[in-house]
C-alpha cells in the first residue's frame, strides 16, 4: 500500500515536471503566444477560481463507431479521444472542472434497451443526457473532418444556436487557431443545423470542433502526430480560458 502511494506521488511529480518542461519548450519555440499561455497557466495554478468553471469534453464516436478513416488508416475515434485527454489534463491542471463523456473506446448507448439498429441515435442521446446532467459552462465536441476531395483542410467550429455564448466561444477558437496555428485558414464559424443532433438540442453553451480533414494527406499526418495534437490542445486551451474568464 505504501509502495502504491509512493508510486502515485512519483507519477504526479513526473507529470508536473514534464508538463513544465514542455511548456517551457513551447514558449521558446512559439514566442509571444506561448509566453502568454505560460502566464495564464501560472495565474490559473496559483489562484484557484472562486467558483470552478466546468467544461464537458465529448470525444466523438468510439467502439463500433470508428468515425471517419484517415488516408493513412487512422481512425477518427482514436484521435478524438487522444486530443480530448490532453486538453482535459491541461484544463484540470489549471483548476477547472473537466468531465469527459467517454474515456474508453466505446459507444455510449444504453445496453439495457433494444439497441439493435439504433446504436448511433442512442449514443447521441446518451451524450446529450450527460450534458443535461452535468450542466457545464461549455460543451466541447471533438471531431475530425473528411471530404471526397483531398484538397480541403483546416479546423472549423460549429456552435449551438440555443445559447448566445456558444458563438462567442467558437469565434475565440477560430481567431486563435488562425493567428497561432493555421494562418491560411479562412473558415468561418457556423451555426449548427438540426443535422448536428447534440448542438441542436443541448440547453447549455456548446460547440463542436472539426479539428481538420483526415482526407487531406498532409493534415492527416499532422493530426496523427501526438506532438501536433498537443500543440493544437494548447491553442484550444488558451481559447477556452479566454472564453471562460472574459
Amino acid at each position: 500500500m505504501v509502495y502504491s502511494v509512493k508510486k502515485q506521488i512519483l507519477r504526479s511529480l513526473v507529470f508536473v515536471i514534464t508538463f513544465s518542461l514542455l511548456l517551457s519548450f513551447y514558449c521558446i519555440c512559439f514566442g509571444n503566444f506561448f509566453n502568454s499561455l505560460g502566464n495564464t497557466l501560472a495565474v490559473a495554478t496559483a489562484m484557484e477560481p472562486i467558483e470552478k468553471k466546468c467544461l464537458l469534453i465529448d470525444p466523438g464516436h468510439g467502439g463500433e463507431d470508428g468515425g471517419t478513416v484517415g488516408v493513412n488508416g487512422v481512425l477518427e475515434k482514436d484521435l478524438n479521444l487522444s486530443l480530448s485527454e490532453v486538453l482535459g489534463t491541461i484544463l484540470e491542471f489549471s483548476g477547472y472542472e473537466v468531465v469527459q463523456t467517454r474515456k474508453e473506446d466505446k459507444m455510449l448507448y444504453d445496453r439495457n434497451v433494444n439497441y439493435h439498429g439504433r446504436k448511433k441515435m442512442l449514443d447521441l442521446k446518451g451524450r446529450l443526457e450527460i450534458a443535461k446532467t452535468v450542466g457545464p459552462d461549455l460543451f466541447i465536441g471533438i471531431h475530425m473532418n473528411a471530404f471526397p476531395e483531398q484538397k480541403y483542410s483546416g479546423l472549423s467550429v460549429y456552435y449551438s444556436k440555443n445559447q448566445a455564448k456558444s458563438k462567442d466561444a467558437a469565434e475565440i477558437i477560430r481567431t486563435n487557431v488562425k493567428n497561432n496555428l493555421q494562418p491560411d485558414n479562412t473558415r468561418e464559424t457556423k451555426a449548427a443545423s438540426s443535422n448536428i443532433y447534440i448542438l441542436d438540442r443541448i440547453p447549455c453553451p456548446a460547440i463542436l470542433i472539426e479539428c481538420g480533414f483526415l482526407s487531406n494527406p498532409e493534415e492527416c499526418e499532422k493530426l496523427s502526430s501526438y506532438d501536433y495534437r498537443r500543440e493544437l490542445s494548447f491553442v484550444l486551451y488558451s481559447s477556452l480560458v479566454s472564453f471562460l474568464e472574459e
